[in-house]
């Protein structure tokens, strides 16, 4: 099974600067076990993962190499910036 990732400096407009976040796309959900698995192995400290629910919408999940988190700011800010142009 593969995912895209995209490993996002948020923050900056230069390479290796800024707040380091990941970025996955999905079509559906996997298991929760599998987003943190996936995080874990990416080493940042947020990996966001979404689903597109509509045109202009989407279900975000945000997962850190310990747990799942209710927000991650940096990941959504690259969302609104990247993924919805």
């Amino acid at each position: 099974m593969k995912f895209p990732l995209y490993w996002i400096d948020a923050f900056t407009d230069r390479a290796f600067h800024g707040n380091p976040a990941g970025v996955v796309p999905l079509d559906t959900w996997p298991e929760a076990a599998l987003m943190q698995r996936i995080a874990f192995e990416n080493g940042l400290a947020e990996t966001a993962f979404f689903v597109r629910t509509g045109p202009d919408r989407f279900h975000l999940r945000w997962f850190t190499p310990e747990l799942e988190m209710d927000l991650c700011g940096h990941a959504v800010l690259y969302l609104r910036g990247e993924i919805t142009a």
